[in-house]
């Protein structure tokens, strides 16, 4: 290996896109630029240096109201950590920084297709997630 790590799959593992009603639908369209995406990452470590690293995306409206769409990905990712991967921050970094970096034009397309799907084909994501700048950013 080259990098310190390999992605040995990588999957949806839920998917979620809840619009209760038509009126909903119609508040949600003339409102849905005030949805926030919301990015979680963890992990769960399983036999022979492999890791399981689920990323959860969530694109809701933050403001409490009774018509609101929710949309929500689970992306799971199987890495395997080279032996030589000591070092709690290294294996961190890999986890939280490279490991996002190569698989989220997969999962960035996955959840825009679930947007479109679901009746928001004007939704684009315009910020790219600059994971190496949220990893420091949490270093700090």
């Amino acid at each position: 290996m080259t990098e310190n790590f390999k992605i040995l799959a990588e999957f949806v593992k839920d998917i979620s896109s809840e619009t209760p009603d038509i009126q909903t639908y119609i508040f949600v369209k003339e409102n849905i630029a005030k949805y926030q995406l919301n990015i979680d990452i963890n992990s769960k470590a399983l036999k022979n240096k492999m890791i399981e690293v689920n990323t959860t995306l969530k694109f809701e409206d933050k403001v409490s109201n009774d018509k609101k769409s929710y949309f929500e990905i689970v992306y799971a990712s199987i890495v395997k950590v080279d032996e030589k991967i000591e070092d709690k921050k290294d294996l961190e970094k890999i986890l939280l920084c490279d490991v996002q970096n190569k698989i989220y034009p997969n999962l960035e397309k996955t959840f825009l297709n679930l947007l479109h799907n679901s009746g928001f084909p004007e939704i684009k994501l315009d910020k790219k997630i600059d994971f190496t700048h949220l990893y420091k950013q949490r270093s700090n």
